[in-house]
């Protein structure tokens, strides 16, 4: 079966969209099946890899290091192309904006589609024009509802990662399947350590950007020290919130080290913490926390969105993401002791394999193709 990834912001400093589509493909290529990889860039081009061939098509700057396909023939016609001479073919779109005419493509063509659903429409906008948000939600939010109602009817499948994230669709006539993402147990592990003296390790590892909420992260920070606690914040990423956040962070124990590419020198880096930080309010899953999790590090994330969902007692806690909040959630992590949570979030993050994502999905791509 010849699978057929559409991902729009897709880039070398994506984060978890990046992570999924990448893992996915090379399971899918693992078992046996022909994927082909399609992503915006700077200008066109083709390469072979282990996992498949990628084909960038020329995308637009949309801001923040990101493009996106724009919607034209040039992707309509390319998908012609891959689907010559295919009696199995499925097209997996990771995107609810420019590549939506892609489902359309398919439905005429008899090919099946899964859309991925990565984010909740209504909370990226909120997250992102709050002022908007606030301001014309009398208008936004029938408006949104009417976008997925038209996402509904394109696809054969739309794939959740979360009850949060499904709640996104209730009520309207869809083909939901609900697949969690999974973890790389192997790379995130734990390190046998013993117990460090010194302040406790704090840690942040994602993009640093307002929708993430690390702000709070750097107010919880705030709060700690001024109640005397003794702790140090490691902030791994980077983002268009970095310059604001270090004039935050200009007095506290707080260390900047930037986007970290190498999964193994992050993995390392999650698994000498004690506690990791996970603030924002609108995650449909949480791959960071899954990550933090299997490397026995326990996590403080918001009371709101799909993260909850993720944690299992003594793995973490779930609180306003607010700086109290979050310090209040540190704070209760560090009072349990350490071997015990250590062992139940390592524990809770056993029961997300990548392999049953992979399997989920080609069971959906077998039936769509079918």
């Amino acid at each position: 079966m010849r699978i057929v990834q559409l991902a729009n912001f897709y880039s070398p400093i994506s984060g978890g969209l990046r992570t999924v589509v990448d893992t996915l493909g090379r399971g899918y290529a693992a078992l046996g099946h022909e994927r082909v990889l399609v992503v915006p860039g700077q200008k066109a081009g083709r390469a072979r890899t282990d996992s498949g061939l990628v084909i960038t098509v020329p995308g637009v700057p949309v801001g923040g290091g990101y493009r996106v396909m724009p919607r034209s023939r040039a992707v309509l016609r390319l998908l012609d192309a891959l689907a010559v001479g295919r009696a199995k073919m499925s097209v997996e779109v990771s995107d609810k904006t420019t590549l939506l005419a892609a489902g359309a493509w398919a439905r005429e063509r008899g090919v099946g589609t899964v859309l991925f659903s990565h984010e909740r429409l209504d909370r990226w906008i909120a997250a992102r024009m709050p002022r908007l948000w606030t301001y014309g939600a009398a208008l936004l939010v029938p408006a949104v509802r009417s976008w997925n109602r038209g996402i509904a009817t394109k696809f054969d499948t739309v794939v959740v990662t979360s009850g949060y994230a499904e709640r996104e669709f209730a009520g309207l006539e869809v083909a939901l399947r609900r697949v969690p993402l999974g973890v790389d147990l192997s790379t995130f592990r734990p390190v046998v350590r013993g117990a460090a003296p010194g302040p406790a390790r704090l840690v942040y590892a994602g993009r640093l950007s307002p929708e993430k909420n690390p702000a709070a992260v750097l107010g919880a920070m705030r709060v700690l020290d001024s109640a005397g606690t003794p702790v140090q914040l490691d902030v791994y990423g980077d983002g268009p919130a970095l310059s604001s956040l270090q004039k935050l962070a200009r007095d506290l124990p707080v260390t900047f080290h930037g986007y970290v590419g190498d999964r193994r020198e992050l993995a390392g880096a999650l698994s000498r913490a004690d506690v990791a930080f996970a603030p924002s309010v609108a995650e449909t899953f949480g791959l960071s926390i899954l990550e933090a999790m299997a490397c026995g590090t326990p996590v403080v994330t918001s009371v709101t969105g799909g993260a909850p969902e993720l944690l299992a007692p003594g793995a973490g806690v779930a609180v306003p993401a607010t700086p109290d909040g979050l310090a209040a959630g540190v704070m209760e992590i560090l009072s349990w002791p350490a071997p015990l949570r250590r062992e139940a979030a390592r524990r809770r993050a056993e029961e997300f394999p990548w392999s049953a994502t992979i399997t989920a999905m080609l069971d959906l791509h077998a039936s769509a193709a079918g």
